[in-house]
Parts: structure tokens; C-alpha cells; sequence
């Protein structure tokens, strides 16, 4: 064991030192080594980088680094990427700093009945599979690892936000996958790694097309041809976008969007390649029935996730439906039909606002998206929702006098929090939002057989339908027909209540 020191190339004052053990951590293109003090890696390819790649490393860790954490709302992305900070040199390798990943992204127990992956990365493909969390599976997880199905919503929204800022950077990814992002379900956070290989259109080029399984369509079926064919479609944000997608399905249903019982060639190489590129058919098309999972071929360790008759992916709520019909009908041979990184931000945050708690202490999954019944039940263990549901729809002033729903409503629960982008439409939810923007402004509670809504720090909140004032510190009954300005100011909101399953 040696330790090494080695220097940067953007700056000859800076040196880092690694430990030499003989056996670094073997990545795709890298081997990695512990600084000392464990508080960065030396990530050194094995390959020779060219002057390209070197000018394409060097701008990551300092023009676009310097870019994405020094403006509004820097200090989330701190958080959300893996970035480099510096590029060093070993003799002729070229390799880059990089910061150790937050301990949260380590299994703290992993395997439910060993430790072998303790300690071991938190890497998003243990929690993409339903075989991992299936209490018949010897190697599933231990439930602490695990979370709730609201924790992955979560992890979703942190995701398509770091999509959303690379895109506005104009840069992609290009090997968006679940190998190239950690997640941690019990704080539903995620981090986004593998920056080095950051795509700049028309300056720096990818370097791979990606990772099996998260590969558009359109780079899958042109991939033969030379890669300055102009019919040749390599990553790009588009191919990004195809990507978040495909990980926002496997989060939060456990199955791939494309992989169903269509068989397109014996051979089953290209199989594979036609029925993710060319071929590529949604296995839950609601017209197109060819691709759908055979029942009797599904791996019983993989059910019931893998039975889409008994897991819609519609049980993702309207939003997230329409927007995987875009993705995976709409724009699956069609890139610039695809839905937005913000698309996705705005119909996950929007579907947060649709569940409910499941009252069954022993379901896995806890929580489940109020699916517009007058019955609502927990798709995943069936048990029903008992008393009234409140069901607040949001109202904005589109002229003076005129309101209009806007597609948004807040689903009640007992001790749920109303916050200032429910009540202001000039608020926005995103990784913007100052700390006191973040405090409750009111909450719900349920006492005896009524609903109430507890004004915290509302001053103008006001009952239209009796037309009187709710100061702060009182309350107001969540009455069938009620109707609640939320606030008098431009930009406030009027919430209508429905009380479902009466």
C-alpha cells in the first residue's frame, strides 16, 4: 500500500494524494481510489484521453461547475450532483477529483439476511426491481432500506430537476440510467454521478450511447452506421429525456416500460436490439396489445409488479398517466414529443398532492394516489379508505371576477400541511423556494366526524361560502360545497371542497 501524489492541470499549485492498495474500484472507464482522509476520490481513466476529452473535462469542473452552484439554487444542486472539481494528471493518465458520495448513499444494512452489500453504493437499480423487495427472495432488501412508495415521487422530482438544470445549461447527460444515479429511499434523495461524461451539442460529442435498457429507440436503430452518418442518432437532451422517463416507470411501478412478451426475432440479441430500438412498443399501450407481459412467462419473483392488470401504470394518478402516454406512445419514435425534465418536476409534485396514506399498518407501500372514485382503496393491498375524503380542486382568478380550476387539487389527510404554493399561484414549487416559503401556512385535522382546516399564519384566509374571515389560530369545517379564499393577494387561490366517499 502507497500513498501518491499527483497534480491538477488546470491549477500546478493544487496537488491531491490517493491510497494505492492494489485493488482500486473498477468503474466502466475508470479505476477509483480513497484519498486519505476519505473525503475525495481520484478517479483515473484507463484509457489516454484525448485533447477533446481533456478540454471537455477541464470545462465541467470549472466553467460549468462554477455555472450550475454558484446562481439560484446552487446549494440544492450541491447536493443532487456528484460533480468534479478538479482534473489531475499520472505520468499520461488524465483523471478528475471527485468528492465521496454522502453516507446516506451507502447501505447501512442492505440484504434483509446478510451484509454482503453493507456499506456497498445505493445504486438505483437494487430499488428499480420488484425481486429486491419480494419477501420471498432470499437477496431482497431490508425494509429499513426500502422507504414508501411516496419516497419515491420524491426521488423522482430530485432527478428530473438535475435534468431540468443540465438541459437548461444545455447540456445532456448522455448515460442516464440507473447505474449512473443513487437514491436513498428513507430521505427520499438521489444523486446524480458519473458527470464526466457531460455532452455539449456541437462542441464536445458523447462518448458512449448509454446504458442498456435506457437507450432511446432512435440511437438503438441507427447505431450500424458511422457516427458522422447524418442519419445517425447519437445522446443528446432528447435521448436524456427518453431516459428520465424509463426511470420514472421503474421507480415507481418496478418493470420496464418496453420489456413485454412481443418476440421479435429468435435470435434474442436482436430481439433485444429491435424491441428497444426499432421495434420499441409500450408493454401497457392502450390500443396496442402485442407487447403486453404474458402472466404465465412472468418470474414469480417479480409479482404482482409484473402483472400490469393488477398494477396499472394508470395507478400512477392522471398526471404521471398522460405523461408516460407521451413518452412511451407519443414520443417513443417521435424525440421532440417527449415530455420535459419540468414536465415531469410539475405532474410528479401535482400527484404528491393526490395521496392518501394507506390505514393498513402492514402494507409495503403505505401510501397510494387517490385514483377519483367515490370507493378509493389501496391498489397494492387492497384495503379501502374508511370515512370521508375531503377533496380540495384549486381555483385561479384568470380576469377580475372569473375563476377558473386549474388541473390541481389537494387531497386531505389527517395532520397534512397547506402550504404557500397551494395557496399563491405566483409560488412556485421547485428547488427555489426560500426557507420560509418551505413553513406551513395551515394544516388538517380530522375531530370526531369533521373535517378542519387550521389557519397557522393566513391573514387574508377567508369562507366565501359564509362570507366571513378565518383568522389565524381559528378554524374552519371542511364542509361539502365550501368554498375558501385562500388569499386576497395577486396571485391567491380559491379551494372548492368535495367530501368523496360519503
Amino acid at each position: 500500500m502507497s500513498t501518491i501524489t499527483v497534480r491538477s492541470i488546470i491549477d500546478n499549485t493544487k496537488s491531491y494524494q490517493y491510497v494505492d492498495n492494489g485493488e482500486p474500484m473498477r468503474g466502466g472507464m475508470k479505476d477509483v481510489f480513497f484519498s486519505p482522509d476519505k473525503s475525495y476520490v481520484v478517479a483515473l481513466f484507463r484509457d489516454p484521453q484525448d485533447f477533446n476529452s481533456k478540454e471537455r473535462l477541464k470545462k465541467i469542473a470549472t466553467t460549468y461547475r462554477e455555472a450550475f452552484f454558484n446562481k439560484e439554487g446552487g446549494a440544492y444542486y450541491k447536493t443532487l450532483f456528484c460533480w468534479p472539481t478538479d482534473v489531475i494528471e499520472k505520468g499520461t493518465q488524465i483523471g478528475i477529483i471527485v468528492p465521496t458520495y454522502d453516507k446516506k448513499f451507502l447501505f447501512q444494512k442492505g440484504y434483509a439476511t446478510s451484509n454482503l452489500i453493507q456499506g456497498k453504493e445505493k445504486e438505483g437499480k437494487w430499488f428499480a426491481s420488484p425481486k429486491f423487495r419480494n419477501k420471498q427472495f432470499p437477496l431482497r432488501l431490508d425494509d429499513s432500506e426500502l422507504g414508501n412508495w411516496l419516497s419515491y415521487f420524491q426521488i423522482c422530482v430530485n432527478i428530473a430537476r438535475g435534468v431540468k438544470r443540465m438541459h437548461a445549461a444545455g447540456l445532456a447527460h448522455s448515460d442516464l440510467s440507473y447505474k449512473n444515479i443513487l437514491i436513498d429511499p428513507v430521505t427520499k434523495s438521489a444523486n446524480i454521478i458519473d458527470i464526466d461524461g457531460l455532452v455539449v451539442p456541437g462542441i464536445f460529442p458523447p462518448d458512449v450511447i448509454g446504458t442498456a435498457d435506457f437507450i432511446a429507440p432512435e440511437v438503438l436503430a441507427t447505431k450500424h452506421l458511422k457516427k458522422d452518418d447524418p442519419n445517425r442518432k447519437l445522446p443528446s437532451r432528447v435521448t436524456d429525456l427518453h431516459a428520465l422517463a424509463v426511470l420514472i416507470y421503474m421507480f415507481l411501478l418496478y418493470r420496464h416500460p418496453l420489456k413485454g412478451g412481443k418476440v421479435h426475432d429468435l435470435d434474442t440479441e436482436k430481439d433485444d436490439l429491435l424491441s428497444m430500438g426499432e421495434k420499441a412498443l409500450f408493454i401497457e399501450h392502450p390500443t396496442n396489445p402485442e407487447n403486453r407481459p404474458k402472466v404465465n412467462q412472468l418470474n414469480p419473483k417479480e409479482l404482482p409488479w409484473a402483472d400490469i392488470n393488477k398494477l396499472p401504470y394508470t395507478i400512477t394518478g392522471p398526471y404521471l398517466t398522460d405523461l408516460f402516454n407521451q413518452a412511451f406512445i407519443n414520443g417513443l419514435h417521435a424525440p421532440m414529443n417527449r415530455p420535459t425534465a419540468d414536465q415531469w418536476e410539475q405532474a410528479l409534485l401535482k400527484t404528491t398532492d393526490l395521496m392518501q396514506p394507506c390505514s393498513n399498518t402492514k402494507c409495503d407501500q403505505k401510501w397510494y394516489v387517490f385514483n377519483n372514485t367515490t370507493r378509493p382503496a389501496c391498489p397494492f393491498c387492497g384495503t379501502p379508505h374508511v370515512g370521508t375524503l375531503p377533496v380540495l380542486d384549486l381555483y385561479a382568478q384568470f380576469t377580475p371576477g372569473v375563476w377558473k380550476p386549474i388541473n390541481h387539487r389537494l387531497m386531505v389527510y389527517h395532520d397534512q400541511y397547506l402550504f404557500q404554493w397551494h395557496v399563491n399561484g405566483n409560488i412556485i414549487r421547485n428547488e427555489k423556494l426560500t426557507d420560509q416559503q418551505k413553513v406551513p401556512v395551515g394544516y388538517f385535522k380530522l375531530v370526531g366526524d369533521k373535517w378542519m382546516l387550521i389557519n397557522q399564519t393566513l391573514t387574508g384566509l377567508k369562507d366565501l361560502t359564509e362570507d366571513k374571515l378565518i383568522p389565524t389560530g381559528s378554524s374552519v369545517e371542511l364542509s361539502d360545497g365550501k368554498k375558501l379564499l385562500l388569499s386576497p393577494e395577486e396571485g391567491g387561490r380559491v379551494v372548492v371542497v368535495t367530501l368523496a366517499n360519503k
